[in-house]
């Protein structure tokens, strides 16, 4: 199967408002698709699409391979697993009891119960009730839910909002550890960058409800274009120089340092001869990427949560 999930023209408008415009989503299968954009860019809406529990203006969607309709609409479910937003449990009862309803709702044996506990490190805590539960172990209780009867495909919808740092690295590394243990596929939204970075194979970004990019994460970095940076005696008459030799120069902020947009080595060993000839010195010289950030700020065009 190429695609664990396929999107065609998916499309949700609420009222005259779009919130998702054509999405053309495609998550490979084992991967750790990270779906990314900015608070309101249509993440969630996307992800509540594909479990059906809100219905799309336009587009299809294929989920194993196969149409989501309304007729195989619950067999497909059966073989994946969400947690969206907060997770929903029963304060008054412990992490297995919520656990056990969560088996006769999905129709799944009871048997995976302790399997999924210790997935998420909560065996130690399952007759403990959930409302005495920290922010971070309710979260793995939602995970542990998603979890149940093993599905093949994941959802998950900003799990570390909320949480500790702690926390954070907790979720990640149980997230991470899913694919390669379990063969499972997951989809995870988030508005944190460098969350992403640190978890996800494949990237999708999406603003304004519209995916502006969708590859797999080492690509998202080759968008990192390299540069030079050039500290001189003289500046602005260094920039002039570079300028009129036609090297791929631009001033720094308020006319402090410069760039060279090359890491060639012919056309940093140019730009050196040129200010040598004219007794400028080099007084730093390095090599510089632009961040995950600012990829991010120049593919979105905005200012968002990183």
């Amino acid at each position: 199967m190429e695609h664990i999930i396929t999107t065609q023209a998916l499309t949700k408008h609420y009222g005259s408002k779009p919130v998702v415009r054509d999405l053309a989503l495609k998550v490979p299968p084992g991967s750790i698709y990270g779906f990314l954009g900015p608070n309101g860019a249509g993440k969630s809406t996307t992800m509540k699409m594909l479990l059906g529990l809100v219905k799309p203006t336009a587009g299809s969607i294929f989920i194993l391979g196969k149409p989501v309709v309304e007729e195989n609409r619950l067999e497909l479910l059966t073989h994946t697993g969400s947690l969206i937003e907060s997770p929903s449990y029963y304060g008054h009862l412990s992490a297995r009891e919520n656990l056990q309803i969560i088996c006769t709702l999905k129709n799944v044996l009871e048997a995976g119960i302790d399997d999924v506990l210790r997935i998420v490190r909560l065996e130690k805590q399952q007759d403990k009730k959930v409302k005495n539960f920290s922010l971070g172990m309710k979260q793995r209780l939602g995970l542990a839910a998603a979890l149940l009867g093993h599905p093949r495909l994941l959802l998950l919808d900003e799990p570390t909002n909320g949480l500790d740092p702690a926390g954070i690295q907790e979720m990640r590394e149980l997230i991470c550890s899913l694919p390669e243990k379990y063969g499972m596929t997951i989809l995870v939204s988030s508005h944190l960058l460098s969350e992403i970075d640190q978890m996800a194979t494949h990237v999708g970004i999406i603003d304004k409800g519209s995916l502006i990019f969708q590859d797999d994460l080492a690509s998202l970095h080759r968008h990192s274009r390299a540069r030079i940076r050039l500290r001189t005696t003289d500046d602005g008459r260094a920039f002039r120089i570079l300028k009129n030799a036609q090297l791929p120069a631009a001033a720094g902020k308020d006319g402090h340092g410069l760039f060279l947009h090359s890491v060639e080595d012919s056309c940093v060993l140019r730009c050196g001869r040129l200010l040598a000839e004219q007794e400028i010195g080099i007084l730093r010289l390095e090599e510089m990427q632009m961040s995950l950030e600012e990829i991010f700020l120049k593919l979105t065009g905005t200012q968002a949560s990183l």
